[in-house]
């Protein structure tokens, strides 16, 4: 099972997730997106993959790390959550209502698009 986790419970997800080892967040938006709005590390490391090439740079990704994964919404971040899981990744969460939840949620700087 997946873990779904709102921005405002971020900060509890990564302290949880740190007895596994130092915590991502991979942001599987694309690049004109990030150029629109982007969240800065702190607290966990980020780590920006398309959802698209996923597959082919799965080894950029380690197994063993918590991992959670942020979108516009948050369906293609739970997709990409799915696909890590059923890939042997062992720690792995969706943030679900993805960086337009940021925004309200944590960082009303972060644009909403």
């Amino acid at each position: 099972m997946i873990s779904q986790i709102r921005p405002a419970q971020l900060s509890e997800w990564l302290e949880t997730a740190r007895t596994h080892g130092a915590p991502v967040v991979l942001d599987v938006r694309e690049p004109s997106e990030l150029r629109v709005a982007s969240i800065k590390a702190d607290g966990f490391e980020l780590i920006t993959i398309p959802m698209g090439v996923i597959p082919p740079r799965l080894n950029e990704l380690d197994p063993e790390q918590p991992i959670a994964c942020l979108c516009h919404h948050g369906a293609r971040s739970m997709q990409v959550a799915s696909f890590l899981k059923a890939r042997g990744f062992a720690h792995v969460a969706n943030i679900s209502g993805g960086i337009n939840a940021w925004s309200s949620e944590l960082d009303p700087t972060v644009p909403r698009y």
